[in-house]
């Protein structure tokens, strides 16, 4: 949301925008009856993402509209904190049930670590409180560089992608990684970002 902000408010500073997980008004599409013709792969990412607004979206409601609410628990107990980021971590990474796969236990709680020794676990839905109510759709304009994790939260097409960034010039779809992907596969990552790059410098 902040790149995408960025090239929306300074193009003319901006080379180009990598987006992972980019916003793309399908919402706002479906209710206007624009979804027509869906690929396999379109319809697996509506799934994905009805399954995500049925059962994994309650962190970013909580967050968006009573953030204080958990923010006291996430600063008063280092296990409500530990618990808050390992289950997006578990729901949100590429895994066999097992997320010790794809990031180490030192990793996780030092990501935990982050926010408990810095009392920072309601500060940091602040995020969710001055965004999530009303979800950018403009048009990007500038050179943008898209990247499709198979296990992120929401998977937009190409086509998808096109309507909003609509001078598109990557569009990759790594084979492994999610939505902490820079966390969790960053060298296909660092990939990503440096394909994009390498046509727009």
């Amino acid at each position: 949301m902040v790149t995408t902000s960025l090239a929306q408010q300074r193009p003319a500073r901006l080379v180009g925008v990598p987006v992972n997980m980019p916003l793309v008004g399908i919402g706002q599409a479906a209710a206007r009856g624009e979804l027509t013709d869906l690929t396999d792969a379109e319809w697996a990412a509506l799934a994905r993402l009805r399954e995500y607004t049925t059962w994994g979206m309650a962190c970013a409601s909580q967050q968006s509209t009573r953030p204080q609410t958990v923010g006291y628990g996430l600063v008063d107990s280092p296990v409500a904190q530990c618990a808050w980021i390992v289950e997006k971590f578990h729901e949100w990474t590429g895994h066999d049930g097992d997320l010790t796969q794809v990031l180490s236990r030192d990793q996780i709680l030092d990501d935990v670590s982050v926010y408990w020794f810095t009392g920072t676990g309601a500060s940091s839905a602040r995020l969710y409180w001055e965004s999530l109510r009303e979800v950018d759709a403009d048009e990007v304009a500038v050179p943008s560089g898209i990247s499709v994790f198979p296990h992120e939260i929401f998977r937009a097409s190409r086509r998808w992608a096109e309507r909003r960034f609509t001078d598109l010039r990557w569009f990759g779809e790594p084979a492994r990684g999610g939505h902490v992907a820079a966390f969790e596969q960053p060298a296909l990552f660092v990939d990503e970002v440096r394909g994009f790059f390498r046509l727009v410098r």
